[in-house]
């Protein structure tokens, strides 16, 4: 899938010709508010997008899109960028920055770099959405368990510090794997670095 968003409707018409002659999915528009309205996060895709739309600059929209978590690769068009303009725009995970009048095959090119990124960022998406609702599960002292384990604390340690028994601790912890449908603490810490879950909490010898 191609999202297409860009206000002068003569140039979605062409581009979306000359995509769709490439066997691509288009899907066009010429607002964002009707870009927003369509756009579906489990869709593995692309966006094509005019940097100075009147609604919404492309910009901004950009940085709304990666606010939500959206897996969505970007390629900017257009007609007055400047270097600084498009080094903001890929470091803020742009896939491609284009001028116009946009070259086809450059376009093309970028389309097809833009949906293979877009499949990897699709897999990471879902698989976190998955880590979510797991972790969404567990109970609020679970919660407070995991933040303690995978901050490096023993079982004795965030025991003393929750005012409660080492077995206890043993109990929710298990419960944490379970939920979490993990096997190793490994595997935990790597799932709680994804989620932002975690605490400053230093080791103790």
């Amino acid at each position: 899938m191609v999202y297409l968003l860009d206000d002068e409707p003569d140039l979605v018409k062409a581009l979306t010709r000359l995509l769709r002659a490439k066997r691509f999915e288009v899907r066009a528009f010429t607002s964002v508010r009707a870009f927003l309205e369509a756009y579906r996060p489990e869709d593995t895709a692309c966006l094509v997008l005019d940097v100075a739309m009147p609604e919404l600059d492309g910009l901004e929209l950009q940085r709304r899109l990666t606010q939500q978590e959206s897996p969505l690769p970007i390629i900017f068009l257009t007609g007055h960028g400047d270097i600084p303009m498009s080094v903001r725009a890929i470091k803020a995970g742009a896939a491609d920055f284009l001028t116009k009048p946009v070259d086809a095959a450059a376009l093309v090119a970028a389309v097809r770099a833009a949906l293979q990124l877009g499949e990897t960022r699709h897999a990471t998406f879902a698989e976190t959405r998955t880590w979510k609702a797991r972790l969404a599960r567990l109970t609020p002292r679970e919660r407070e368990v995991m933040e303690h384990v995978v901050a490096g604390r023993l079982n004795k340690q965030i025991a003393a510090d929750l005012g409660t028994g080492e077995q206890n601790i043993k109990l929710h912890r298990a419960h944490v794997m379970e939920k979490m449908g993990v096997e190793s603490l490994a595997d935990l810490v790597r799932v709680a670095g994804r989620l932002g879950v975690g605490r400053s909490t230093n080791n103790e010898a």
